[in-house]
């Protein structure tokens, strides 16, 4: 199966965890400093690891992102514009020189692969259709149009996805859905998915790198 995949994820060319124009991005991110980053990162490992590859399924991978995104993300936690109370917790001391420094380090940092067990083959072949060729019924973009055909991400506007985490994935794009996170282009992307397109998709663009 990996090595289906494989061919897919080079043919043509949606923060969850997933999220669209990090303001952070371009030459704000280059001023972040990645050993300084690493030095603050240590409250991090705990959730992330040390290198930012988190093995627990309900904390995202963080190495290897796009710059500019970690950074953003930060500060939509700080700002309350992205809901969570751990990471709001997390983020309330940082300067946005501290957010900057840990998106430089992780940004830098190089991401494992994603797997996909042999028995959801189909369901990553069903969410490559998507994620490829989107949903014209319904105005749905392919996810590759600013994701990139192999997922990781167009800089510096879209984040990187291939080999996240798929349930944290799922959980990202259930939350655009439902409304529950807020962005101008994936809650429109999102919403007329149904449950089973989103855990698809989501199987498939883990597997993706």
């Amino acid at each position: 199966m990996r090595s289906v995949l494989t061919t897919l994820a080079t043919g043509l060319a949606l923060s969850f965890a997933l999220t669209s124009a990090p303001v952070f991005a371009s030459e704000n991110a280059a001023h972040g400093d990645a050993e300084a980053g690493k030095a603050k990162s240590a409250a991090c490992t705990a959730c992330h690891m040390a290198d930012g590859n988190s093995v627990v399924p309900s904390f995202p991978k963080i190495a290897g992102q796009q710059p500019g995104y970690i950074a953003k993300q930060l500060a939509d936690f700080k700002s309350g514009a992205r809901a969570d109370d751990t990471m709001k917790g997390m983020v309330a001391a940082l300067s946005e020189q501290d957010m900057l420094d840990l998106d430089a380090y992780y940004s830098s940092q190089t991401q494992s692969p994603g797997e996909i067990s042999q028995d959801l083959g189909e369901s990553a072949l069903a969410g490559e259709t998507i994620y490829r060729a989107g949903l014209a019924e319904f105005s749905v973009t392919a996810c590759m149009a600013c994701h990139g055909p192999d997922g990781k991400g167009l800089q510096p506007n879209f984040p990187r996805l291939s080999g996240q985490h798929t349930s944290y994935i799922e959980k990202q794009l259930l939350a655009f859905k439902d409304g529950s996170r807020s962005d101008s282009m994936m809650n429109g992307i999102a919403f007329p998915l149904s449950a089973g397109q989103i855990k698809n998709l989501s199987v498939y663009i883990s597997g993706l790198y």
